[in-house]
């Protein structure tokens, strides 16, 4: 594992949280609160390779420069149907600016492979240094729903150091996996846990993220 590519957010919030959605005691609307929180902090971390420009504006006070993003650029936030869904209404308030591509996925439970049934990525990609990729998915266990997710943008020639995924948990077998396809993606997560079972479940975990927080 290239730990300089796996960024731990770590922090009493954080910790609070995470230990909210994990406890099986705790109800669908605590998981998605809690859930909700912690991707805020994950999305304002994965934000810090946006790029900056100095901008002329007028206060109440008077005129001076200050730092924003910088406007000509492309954000797409993919979140990986359906448990990355909570994380777009945190994206919007935080990017109002960024475009939402979905993309459907889910797992076949003996191959443990991903099966396409969605994809709103395809669109063309002029200038593709100009494109801020953020792929959210909560639960980063086997990794080979990122995988064919960022191999969607990978295909479009944008930088893999403008691609970044963001989940709040980790296995390390998932990591590597990544790794080994596309070793300069960095991954932004909350914790890195102990591995993956024989059903492809995160240990300790939370078990299966979509169910929890969706109540189904």
């Amino acid at each position: 594992m290239n730990k300089d590519l796996v960024r731990i957010i770590e922090n009493p919030v954080i910790f609070q949280n995470l230990c909210t959605m994990r406890d099986k005691n705790t109800d669908s609307q605590g998981v998605r609160l809690a859930t909700r929180k912690i991707t805020r902090v994950l999305l304002y971390e994965a934000a810090k390779n946006l790029p900056l420009i100095e901008k002329e504006i007028e206060t109440p006070i008077k005129t001076t420069t200050f730092k924003t993003i910088k406007e000509d650029i492309n954000i797409i936030i993919s979140p990986i149907l359906r448990a990355g869904l909570i994380f777009t209404d945190e994206a919007i308030d935080i990017l109002p600016q960024a475009c939402i591509r979905h993309i459907g996925m889910y797992r076949d439970e003996k191959t443990l492979k991903p099966v396409w049934y969605y994809n709103k990525v395809p669109m063309e990609a002029p200038n593709p240094e100009n494109f801020y990729i953020y792929i959210t998915d909560p639960m980063l266990a086997t990794g080979n729903s990122l995988i064919e997710a960022i191999r969607l943008y990978a295909d479009k020639k944008i930088p893999m150091a403008n691609i970044k995924c963001i989940c709040i948990m980790a296995a390390p077998e998932g990591i590597e996996n990544i790794q080994r396809e596309f070793p300069e993606v960095e991954i932004i997560t909350a914790a890195v846990d102990e591995g993956i079972n024989e059903k492809g479940y995160i240990v300790p975990g939370m078990g299966d993220a979509g169910d929890r927080i969706f109540n189904t």
